[in-house]
């Protein structure tokens, strides 16, 4: 009988196949049904699959499927197909077009608080309205706004988080939508979708100053947390059932004396949460500990010097931007752990990219680039790139793998700079061309991967919204097509009335 056992087992081992027993042909025809973060994945996993991956048939289909407007070529003699699309891709990401898509909407003259870019919306607020444009109807022309009028104070605060992650998704077909949570001088946090106020939260006794920047929790069971000028935090469920969020508030948490103006889920345990308060007082909660008792689920306290500004959770450590420096936190330890940036007179912004351990801050008529690896070897706290230009401070900083894009209230002008040198690869006006002059500059801005909007207020309020998806005419060949214009003297006549 083991016989016969070990005979099956031979011939089961010998007739078992692999993914690497198919042929690259095969494999190359299995990517079809691949995003691009799985060819990647791929690529990474052994030699045999790299070299599958370097296909071009694989990179002219995403290419087809990216940019179905733009017409395929290679950069240069001997270039791939995989480089090519990487080339574009990078283009596309650092904003290095001067013909993107262009959409301006023109609102009444208050001014611009918030504004927020989704996948097919543009969310803004002025003063106690929110308001959203579908960005489909507005680029094509059509009627596109809706206006949401149920707070009746200032809007403080608006994020956006996945519905799944609301924990009240009705169906599969969900899954990609997402949900908006505003919060307001009212006292009231209301959660809206589709167009409507789903609930309204009510518990501060003043003005919510604060929404944090993540929900808290393990998946299935995640709350908001708020701040409020009444110096508490508050914990909410947002799977209460009912319209006005009865039974809501988890739990109030006392500790802080002053307003509440930042929250910041910790990036190694999302049961804690970092607020800090306008004396530049830090407390730490843990959620998972919160009851009645008002002190018993605080975890850590500390302080930093100067006006908070920004903040921002990263594995075990927070960084914490306020008056002229940025200061990184253990919260395992709650001590200072080093000095990651520090610039005179003071900052005004405040943005980070973890995942290439940049700091951006926004300061007197410049941005400053950070390298937090350089304060972690004991180093001076010196900026990497001084990024020059603008008029005023700097009060608006977005940054991603590609591009830093900085703005604030004084410059018509928002800067686009490489995030690998700090290069100005481009620069966008963000006012009307008839106030080019004046000092009205960018009030609110958001960007994505290929997308901005920048919000300006004057006479009228101005919404200009870009997209660089399909863009061809880059800024390299846009200056340089300038140039040879200018040179070429063919090109001058100094006799304007024979033309």
């Amino acid at each position: 009988m083991s016989e016969i056992s070990s005979s099956k087992n031979d011939m089961n081992s010998s007739s078992s196949t692999s993914i690497t027993d198919l042929d690259v042909d095969s494999l190359v025809h299995c990517t079809n049904y691949l995003s691009i973060q799985d060819i990647s994945n791929m690529a990474i996993t052994c030699k045999f699959f790299r070299t599958a991956t370097d296909s071009d048939s694989i990179w002219h289909r995403l290419f087809r499927e990216k940019w179905p407007k733009h017409t395929f070529s290679l950069n240069s003699q001997g270039s791939t197909t995989r480089e090519a699309y990487l080339s574009r891709r990078a283009a596309v990401g650092k904003f290095s077009f001067v013909d993107p898509l262009v959409a301006d909407f023109y609102t009444d003259s208050r001014p611009f608080s918030h504004v927020l870019l989704g996948k097919n919306d543009i969310i803004f607020s002025q003063g106690s309205l929110v308001r959203l444009l579908k960005i489909d109807d507005f680029v094509n022309g059509k009627e596109c706004l809706v206006t949401l009028s149920d707070h009746n104070a200032r809007i403080t605060c608006m994020r956006l988080f996945p519905i799944s992650e609301a924990s009240f998704i009705r169906s599969e077909a969900q899954n990609n939508e997402t949900v908006l949570i505003t919060s307001s001088s009212d006292r009231t946090i209301r959660l809206w979708w589709k167009g409507s106020c789903f609930r309204c939260f009510r518990g501060h006794n003043g003005p919510v100053s604060a929404l944090s920047d993540k929900l808290l929790g393990d998946k299935g069971r995640k709350v908001l947390a708020s701040g409020g000028e009444d110096g508490t935090v508050r914990l909410w469920s947002l799977s209460s059932s009912g319209k006005r969020g009865q039974h809501a508030l988890n739990v109030t948490l006392h500790g802080h004396e002053k307003p509440i103006i930042l929250l910041s889920v910790a990036g190694h345990k999302p049961s804690l949460l970092v607020s800090v308060a306008t004396d530049s007082k830090i407390r730490v909660w843990d959620s998972t500990l919160a009851s009645a008792s008002r002190t018993s689920s605080c975890v850590g306290m500390t302080s930093v010097l100067g006006t908070p500004v920004g903040i921002k959770c990263f594995e075990s450590m927070v960084y914490v931007a306020a008056g002229n420096s940025v200061q990184a936190i253990d919260l395992r330890t709650m001590k200072k752990a080093f000095t990651a940036a520090v610039c005179q007179p003071e900052f005004y912004s405040f943005e980070m990219l973890p995942s290439r351990s940049l700091i951006c801050t926004g300061g007197k008529n410049k941005a400053l680039l950070w390298d937090v690896r350089k304060s972690q070897d004991g180093l001076n706290s010196r900026p990497v790139v001084e990024m020059e230009g603008h008029n005023g401070p700097v009060t608006h900083v977005y940054v991603d793998p590609y591009k830093i894009v900085t703005g604030g209230p004084d410059d018509f002008f928002t800067n686009i700079w490489d995030v690998d040198t700090g290069a100005l690869t481009n620069t966008l006006i963000c006012s009307p061309s008839e106030l080019s002059c004046s000092r009205i500059g960018c009030n609110s801005m958001a960007a994505d991967g290929c997308r901005i909007v920048t919000a300006c207020s004057g006479e009228n309020g101005l919404l200009r919204f870009r997209d660089f998806s399909n863009a061809s005419s880059s800024v390299s060949s846009y200056k340089d097509a300038v140039s040879s214009r200018f040179w070429n003297s063919n090109s001058y006549s100094d006799s304007d009335s024979d033309m």
